[in-house]
């Protein structure tokens, strides 16, 4: 009898809907099960309709995680080129996001305006892209540490912000653009001021407390000969990852019908991939060129 039954209730909660349209009789409903009202403790989390819907991904106590790694001070282009990797990842993977923008150990994922992914829950877009994220930090990670090892889980929370229009919009990313140039100047003169001069991270910091943007800059040209605005743009300004068309070759084997034997032939296709830009996105210029961007037809 528990055998017949057993098969019976495997059978109806078989993988494909047409197999479970056949257990039920014409004009059945699906039982419901007395705990199901625990649904109702659930918050709706729907975010805002009509808003850019922005995600922020932050490392999860990266100092610690730098210094167990081995990271380059003050800069690891390793790591940063890691960060883009896995932001590219979810961009390919997920859908609706137009551009994203990344620094240090964050990234934010800016997703359409008008995208209903998941009916606009802000716990799926969090959860989704964290996740993915976080996956491929693991999976890539032997592809630019070829000789650290990685000794521990990294881990990244997140944050879902729904922005009203595209200058709200603009200003989110110019803010984190300027985070990201306020923080690698400091860091900049800090770590020159331990390796170069000698100073101990406290020291370091006692001297650099109370300075402005040109005080710091003085200080790397006169005692350490670097003009900060030789440096690097990945690192002054951070990444943009946009949606471009790229041109790829591939080898590809042709096979003609009077040849017993393929060729291997070089063959270029188009396509649409996301594309990681080092420039200015605070002035007018970068949205002038990419109007797609703000587009809400794109």
């Amino acid at each position: 009898m528990w055998a017949a039954c057993k098969v019976k209730i495997r059978d109806c909660l078989a993988p494909t809907s047409v197999t479970l349209k056949r257990c039920l009789k014409p004009g059945a409903t699906m039982a419901k099960s007395k705990f199901e009202y625990v649904r109702d403790f659930e918050t709706d989390d729907t975010c805002l309709a009509h808003c850019w819907v922005v995600v922020r991904l932050d490392g999860r106590n990266f100092h610690r995680f730098s210094e167990k790694h081995n990271f380059a001070k003050p800069n690891d282009s390793r790591a940063l080129y890691l960060m883009t990797k896995c932001a590219q990842t979810v961009m390919e993977e997920l859908e609706d996001i137009v551009i994203a923008y990344g620094q240090s150990d964050e990234y934010s994922f800016v997703f359409k305006r008008k995208s209903n992914w998941f009916k606009r829950r802000a716990s799926k877009f969090m959860t989704h892209v964290a996740s993915q994220f976080a996956s491929s930090y693991v999976f890539y990670w032997r592809d630019y540490f070829e000789d650290q090892p990685l000794l521990y889980p990294p881990g990244f929370d997140g944050r879902v912000v729904v922005y009203p229009n595209n200058q709200t919009l603009k200003d989110y990313l110019s803010w984190r653009q300027a985070d990201c140039h306020i923080n690698n100047l400091y860091n900049t003169v800090f770590w020159a001021l331990v390796q170069q001069s000698g100073l101990t991270p406290v020291q370091a910091q006692g001297r650099l407390q109370g300075t402005l943007a040109a005080d710091k800059n003085e200080i790397l040209f006169s005692e350490f000969n670097i003009n900060y605005n030789n440096e690097p743009l990945m690192y002054r300004k951070g990444t943009v990852l946009i949606w471009q068309k790229v041109d790829e070759v591939m080898t590809k084997e042709v096979k003609l019908p009077a040849e017993m034997e393929g060729k291997k032939m070089a063959v270029t296709r188009t396509r649409t991939k996301p594309v990681p830009l080092h420039c200015d996105i605070i002035g007018d210029a970068f949205w002038k060129e990419h109007p797609e961007i703000l587009d809400e037809d794109s």
